[in-house]
């Protein structure tokens, strides 16, 4: 088990001194920085306090009039956490930058619900992604699968995301500040841990304007979060590059230390030496996870700002914005920083905290109070969504269905602040339990990866009803950890390929030997949402509407889009790594596969219900 003392054993020897260098490697102009951020934070939840206090769908949707610039740059800010860099390093050192597959899998998934699922969540008009159960479905099964969602995605799930959040921040605090010492120095020690300390510091920075501004708050923040950790992200990688003698010299420096093993480090796919992601990982995430996770459908808090958007062609083009920016623009200096922790703490225990070391290490003052600014900043940007979007599925979708009913807007946003501090609280006793962050993310992933399937096949197929959901959730669970009872050591892989497997033939056969959703329900849901699928036909020969055409340019959007995303993905790396003439055929097939799927973005026309 790796331990906080760990960590900050090492740093000492690896730092520039600073002023108590036992405390604070910050001076007071980084301190400043920091807490100008902080007092802006505060501001914007000051600002739009009497705004978001309105009504559930101003707290939670922005009164639904984002557009998608804000709509796009708020979810990758809110995928730009403080965990991720910490992970990215971690994965760098451990598999090279083939490891990052575990995140890039994902853009076949985000833009399946850009070019397929965007324009129809906006269209189906629900506060949440939970509430669209009872919408598509019917029947006491589609109650308790509202019901169940609201506590297992809102709560368990997002408390588990939290939880490795949260983990990653206390580690950044860790290098930066002895907690422990914090503690002795205000003479808490006895009453409270330096590790709860920075959990506590953590959650009450986020929470305080959360609470008062609700999702207005979150994306105003987060246009702002994001311009601050991005360039934070670019500094750092600057400055570390620079420290190790550039690019040339940090590949120079590699293949001195690890010989052979370097072409293992800076391989983009799987290798047959040196450090790489194993190869079944590589086939289960590319050939499985993808899909069999709920990404592909829309879910979660991408699919609060799809409805939050100003219309369908908004809602499309902010997740569009936001497939371009994670994937293309977003890892790279990231990943440069992981490289040279191979060269600056080569026998790191925890090869994450290898991140906030590169800060200390290699950042003058200012620029110090600059990165952590920006790492706070990255914490909150996601904290922040989390807590929103999970007291939106606790009051939408548990607490007025279930519990109160019928009561005044006002009363539905009192409960919501005030579950903002239970959610808190949850979340962050899960980060007290965690060790890895890479570990957390192979649980999410282990207990989500069966109901990908069903969640696309749902805006495609009228058979689908709500045991099937029931059946796949049920199915992953048993399956997963199932295996994990049974043979601990299978890898993570084949713990993927076959909890997708048993999922997917699980609701399956649940869809087609149950009764199908009502009739009346599965109408009035096509009139609504038109999804432009063949296998709606029984339902479209029912509708005044018809037959939605179309679906073959959604097809080459997305299949576009792939190419656009990973050539200028690849050709991004190649660039920094190996300059125009290695970069050049991948950032070419980018332009081509932009243009073509810019000819497949443009808003469809369908028909109206009326």
């Amino acid at each position: 088990m790796v331990t906080v003392r760990a960590v900050t054993g090492a740093r000492s020897a690896l730092r520039p001194l600073r002023p108590d260098d036992s405390l604070f490697p910050m001076v007071s102009l980084d301190w400043i920085i920091v807490g100008l951020y902080l007092l802006f934070a505060l501001g914007v939840g000051l600002v739009f306090r009497n705004r978001a206090g309105r009504n559930i769908t101003e707290y939670f949707l922005s009164g639904r009039n984002l557009p998608w610039w804000i709509v796009g740059t708020s979810i990758v800010a809110t995928m730009f956490a403080a965990d991720t860099p910490l992970a990215v390093t971690g994965l760098v050192a451990n598999d090279g930058i083939s490891g990052l597959w575990f995140m890039w899998n994902f853009a076949a998934a985000h833009l399946m619900a850009t070019f397929f699922f965007a324009r129809l969540w906006r269209r189906a008009g629900v506060i949440t992604d939970v509430e669209l159960v009872e919408l598509r479905y019917s029947g006491r099964p589609a109650r308790v699968l509202r019901g169940f969602r609201a506590v297992w995605e809102g709560v368990v799930l997002n408390c588990i995301v939290m939880g490795w959040v949260i983990l990653a921040m206390v580690k950044i605090l860790d290098v930066l500040v002895n907690l422990d010492a914090v503690t002795v120095r205000l003479g808490v020690d006895h009453l409270i841990s330096g590790r709860w300390f920075g959990i506590v510091l953590c959650l009450v920075v986020a929470v305080v304007y959360t609470v008062l501004s609700g999702f207005w708050g979150v994306v105003v923040t987060d246009f702002f979060q994001f311009l601050i950790a991005m360039t934070g992200a670019v500094v750092l990688a600057v400055y570390a590059v620079g420290a190790v003698g550039g690019v040339a010299e940090l590949k120079l420096q590699l293949a001195q230390r690890y010989g052979d093993a370097a072409a293992g480090y800076l391989s983009f796919l799987p290798s047959g030496h040196g450090p790489s992601l194993p190869l079944i990982s590589f086939v289960a995430l590319i050939g499985v996870n993808w899909w069999a996770t709920r990404d592909a459908g829309g879910t979660s808090y991408m699919v609060q700002r799809m409805l939050a958007a100003k219309d369908e062609q908004h809602s499309f083009l902010g997740v569009l914005w936001f497939c371009f920016v994670h994937y293309v623009l977003r890892p790279w200096p990231w990943i440069l920083v992981g490289l040279v922790s191979l060269i600056a703490f080569p026998d790191l225990v925890d090869k994450e905290s290898g991140y906030p070391m590169a800060i200390v290490r290699f950042l003058p003052a200012g620029l110090l109070g600059l990165m952590v600014a920006s790492m706070i900043a990255a914490f909150m940007s996601t904290i922040d969504t989390l807590l929103n979007w999970g007291v939106s599925l606790v009051v939408n979708d548990l607490y007025k269905p279930f519990i109160r009913r019928v009561e005044g807007d006002a009363h539905y946003v009192r409960v919501a602040r005030l579950s903002v501090l239970g959610l808190m609280l949850v979340g962050g006793g899960t980060a007290y339990l965690m060790q890895s962050i890479r570990g957390a993310w192979e649980l999410f992933f282990g207990m989500t990866v069966g109901i990908g399937g069903v969640y696309v096949m749902r805006w495609w197929w009228w058979r689908v009803n709500a045991w099937s959901e029931i059946a796949a959730w049920v199915s992953t669970a048993v399956v997963y950890l199932g295996l994990h009872v049974w043979n601990p050591a299978i890898g993570f892989g084949w713990h993927l390929i076959a909890t997708a497997a048993a999922s997917t033939v699980c609701w399956v056969t649940v869809a087609l030997v149950t009764p199908p959703t009502e009739e009346a329900v599965l109408v009035a849901f096509y009139e609504r949402v038109r999804p432009a699928a063949p296998w709606w036909g029984p339902i479209a020969a029912k509708s005044p509407v018809g037959p939605v055409r179309g679906g073959w340019s959604d097809l080459t959007g997305w299949v576009a889009g792939l190419v656009f995303i990973y050539a200028g993905m690849f050709g991004v790396g190649k660039l920094i790594l190996a300059g125009w003439p290695t970069a050049l055929p991948y950032l070419a097939a980018a332009a081509v596969a932009g243009v073509v799927m810019a000819r497949n973005s443009r808003a469809p026309v369908v028909p109206d219900a009326s």
